[in-house]
């Protein structure tokens, strides 16, 4: 069997573009058509990062804050393409319990019941990764997501 090299004359891609059509889906306008979208629907406010899934790439959040001692975790309050899992509640302590020797079983129950806070598990609506948490003031809190300048 002849090889298509022997068989037919090889043309390479660049030699069938015709460069002095401007191509159908190029749009030189595109970024500052961009910018001009987000910048209306911030309304003006500045954000720290826009936030994307890191399983799909969906962007989740246009708005957020950074933490300023965890600086891979964000919070938000305006969200998109998220999904809140009411059925997965999680405990979070807002303080965190010291084990020890001396301590007893009770003193730690009584403590761990009254700084702990209920949230809930917050995912990507395309993919269904999690990506954070859902508290009980209705404050999104970020912790795996890809970050990218506002």
């Amino acid at each position: 069997m002849d090889s298509p090299a022997n068989s037919q004359k090889t043309v390479s891609d660049d030699d069938e573009i015709d460069y002095s059509i401007k191509p159908e889906l190029y749009d030189s306008d595109l970024d500052d058509k961009d910018e001009q979208w987000m910048a209306k629907k911030r309304d003006g406010r500045t954000s720290d990062a826009v936030l994307s899934c890191p399983a799909c790439f969906t962007t989740v959040c246009l708005e957020c804050q950074r933490h300023e001692q965890y600086v891979t975790q964000y919070r938000a309050v305006f969200v998109v393409n998220c999904e809140v899992d009411k059925d997965k509640a999680l405990q979070h302590s807002a303080v965190p319990s010291k084990v020890g020797k001396r301590r007893r079983d009770s003193e730690e129950k009584e403590t761990h019941s009254a700084d702990s806070e209920m949230v809930n598990s917050v995912v990507c609506s395309t993919c269904s990764t999690e990506i954070g948490v859902l508290d009980s003031e209705e404050i999104y809190h970020f912790f795996n997501v890809i970050p990218s300048e506002p």
